[in-house]
């Protein structure tokens, strides 16, 4: 059996091995170690109490979508988009404090024209390229590989059933699979994400999964927790507490010899839940160009002008984010949109605020809501038992504020 140690060893001999040994420097110099310095950058700005700037922005660059999932927060069919100046003033402000490592979301951000022009442009920083993979060909996982300071995160809903089933379309899990095997071909650090619901809790909570992940060639797997948002919501989909309770036992188990890094954003290492919003780790940008709290709460009173040289402004003087920080903080460790959804909507009625949707539903969804469980366990909290993920859940926060 090996060791907590030699397990994060092997996989990391893994990933050395495929991957050319520039890229390797790009990740260490541009990914590692500035992250590292631009958290103690951020809890030094939060202990003495500096104007606020999140540790890292999560950034949907536009709402176009090749897919239709259940679920998803994303209007469909909507064409908002940020502009390519909004874009690189995000970066631009973001890197004068520090942070210098981005969240690329959508919608299909591949379905963004330019995107891969930003990313070579804006070479200093790192960015994490969130997607449903079925776009990523060899020709532009070549293109990931010259710009060299990307990781695409590779969305798996489900073996070939369950994945079309999700996401409205056909043939989704082996598209998607192309695009796994065009970034490990190229050579690029991947990873591959699941957001976990009760029709697919039995298929990808597994060993097997994890393994056949690392026989695909990706360095991490990412679990999220399925929230029952947008205008196809399906809450019958939504986690039992029970569930949530094993997924977390799962990922302490099987950090202790995965072949792969074991990525979540809920607990911290003692196995209290976090929210990265509440903390004030991350916040997210939506295409409209709205400041929100997160993903999932598309709710807004701060915008990006037409240049994104507003972002330090906006995030120091918005009363609405800074109100919602202090709130939830107060309200649970947990998520409050699953929890208390009610005690959510009250707040935001009690503010200016501006929905950020295309479709212009949301807060009749919200209302619509009732509690679900979430991953706030602090009752009973179930702390990390690998050394290596207690160190760096404790000194190094890796989730960088995701959404689930």
């Amino acid at each position: 059996m090996m060791t907590d140690y030699t397990s994060l060893l092997k996989a990391g001999w893994r990933v050395f091995r495929q991957t050319p040994v520039r890229l390797l420097w790009k990740f260490c110099r541009y990914f590692c170690w500035p992250n590292l310095w631009n958290m103690r950058r951020f809890e030094r700005r939060q202990q003495r109490g500096e104007p606020f700037f999140p540790a890292f922005n999560m950034i949907s660059v536009t709402e176009t979508c090749n897919l239709s999932c259940s679920g998803c927060w994303v209007s469909r069919g909507g064409r908002k988009s940020l502009t390519m100046d909004q874009l690189d003033g995000i970066i631009h402000e973001s890197k004068r404090h520090g942070s210098t490592f981005f969240g690329i979301l959508g919608g299909e951000p591949l379905m963004y024209k330019g995107l891969l022009g930003l990313f070579q442009k804006h070479h200093d920083c790192y960015f994490q390229l969130f997607t449903n993979g079925t776009l990523l060909t060899d020709d532009i996982a070549r293109q990931l590989r010259h710009a060299g300071n990307v990781t695409p995160l590779i969305s798996i809903e489900g073996l070939d059933a369950e994945s079309d089933r999700r996401r409205q379309g056909s043939e989704v899990y082996q598209r998607t699979l192309r695009g796994v095997r065009a970034c490990r071909k190229a050579g690029l650090i991947f990873g591959v994400a699941a957001s976990i619901c009760r029709s697919n809790y039995d298929e990808l909570v597994t060993r097997e999964h994890i393994e056949r992940v690392a026989r695909e060639g990706a360095a991490y797997l990412w679990y999220y927790i399925y929230r029952p948002v947008g205008a196809d919501a399906h809450p019958e989909e939504a986690l039992t507490g029970q569930q949530i309770r094993g997924l977390r036992q799962f990922l302490v188990r099987e950090r202790l010899n995965a072949p792969v890094v074991l990525i979540d954003v809920y607990w911290d290492d003692q196995g209290k839940a976090i929210c990265p919003g509440a903390t004030g780790m991350s916040h997210h940008i939506s295409p409209s160009g709205a400041i929100e709290f997160c993903p999932v709460i598309q709710m807004a009173t701060d915008f990006l002008n037409a240049d994104g040289s507003n972002l330090t402004s906006c995030y120091a003087q918005s009363q609405f984010l800074a109100d919602m920080r202090s709130r939830i903080a107060r309200a649970t460790r947990g998520c409050i949109l699953m929890e208390n959804p009610q005690l959510m909507t009250q707040f935001l009625q009690g503010h200016d605020v501006q929905e950020t949707t295309t479709r212009g539903t949301a807060m009749k969804e919200y209302a619509c809501m009732t509690g679900l469980p979430s991953h706030n366990m602090d009752m009973d909290p179930i702390a990390e038992q690998s050394r290596p993920y207690r160190w760096l859940k404790r000194h190094y926060f890796f989730g960088f504020g995701a959404y689930g």
